[in-house]
This record gives C-alpha cells, sequence and structure tokens, in this order.
C-alpha cells in the first residue's frame, strides 16, 4: 500500500517536468492598458466605476454620521479587524478608504476643510451615527487587547465640521 501511494507521488510530480504547456489568464485590455486580474477578482473594486460607486456609498455613510473618526490601519489582520467590527455598536461603520477617495467623497460636505488633514498614510475610518463613547470605549479596549495601544491611537475626528486631535477625540466621546 505504502509502495502504490509512493508510486502514485513520484508520478504526479514527475508530471510537472513533462512539458505540458502552462496555462496562464489572459489580460484584459481597456483604453490601451493591459490589465491582469489576479485571484478571481472581476477587479470592479479599481475600475473607474467601481472608485465611483465606492465614493457615493462612502458619501451616504458620511450623510448619515455624527462624527468620523480615523485610525492607522497598517499591520492588523483580518481576523483582528472582523472582531474590531463585531464590538463596535450598532450604527458604527468602519471600512479602509482610500485617502484620493476620501478626498472625493468628503467634497462639498461638512467634513471638506477638517479631514483634510486626516488623508495621510492607511487609515481606518470609523463613520459614526450616534454612540461616539460606545465606538472609542470599543475600538480602546480592542487596541489593549490586541497589543496595539502604542501603534493605533487616534489619528482625529471630525464633528460638526470641526477636527480634533487624540485628547479632543477622547474628551468628546466622554
Amino acid at each position: 500500500m505504502k509502495t502504490a501511494f509512493l508510486l502514485a507521488t513520484v508520478a504526479a510530480s514527475a508530471a510537472a517536468f513533462t512539458g505540458s504547456p502552462v496555462q496562464h489568464r489572459t489580460p484584459t485590455f481597456t483604453n490601451q492598458k493591459s490589465s491582469l486580474r489576479m485571484g478571481g477578482s472581476s477587479g470592479y473594486a479599481t475600475s473607474l466605476e467601481g472608485k465611483k460607486q465606492r465614493v457615493e456609498s462612502i458619501r451616504t455613510l458620511l450623510e448619515s454620521s455624527e462624527m468620523i473618526i480615523s485610525v492607522p490601519a497598517s499591520s492588523l489582520t483580518v481576523g483582528q479587524v472582523q472582531k474590531l467590527r463585531r464590538s463596535l455598536p450598532e450604527g458604527t461603520t468602519v471600512s479602509v478608504v482610500k485617502n484620493k477617495l476620501m478626498a472625493r467623497a468628503v467634497e462639498g460636505t461638512s467634513y471638506e476643510t477638517s479631514a483634510s488633514g486626516l488623508l495621510k498614510g492607511a487609515n481606518m475610518w470609523f463613520f459614526i451615527e450616534e454612540d461616539i463613547g460606545g465606538t472609542v470605549s470599543a475600538f480602546q479596549t480592542f487596541t489593549k487587547e490586541n497589543g496595539k495601544k502604542e501603534t493605533h491611537d487616534f489619528l482625529g475626528g471630525v464633528i460638526e465640521g470641526v477636527a480634533y486631535d487624540q485628547s479632543g477625540v477622547i474628551a468628546i466621546s466622554k
């Protein structure tokens, strides 16, 4: 039995070196540019239509938000972000948004002038509808439990068109 398994394994390994053709995905060409979409992705999020839709969804979140808060998004695992999302109060949405898309989303809103100073680096945004204190508390608990207290503090927040730094965000949440 072991011999048969070993021979099957060797035969399968040898098949990789027999010169059989390797199949590649063909790139799609749009506007004279080639884009190869890997991982089974449709690439919609990187298309112009996808970006426009993303900006509109962010604008919708901004319209319903009482406050937005920015924190660093780097070095967080998918599991950690999912755990954070589950710990947030109802009415709070957290999302990683590219700075250029966020800048376009805040154009013409009360957040436009205030949020521009927060659009540096990789950011995760909290769109808070009503429970500011609960959101801040949930995030502080998350950073403490995951050892991110030193690296993932509030970059700032905006409420009623006024930008606040880390201490201002914490003071508002009390």
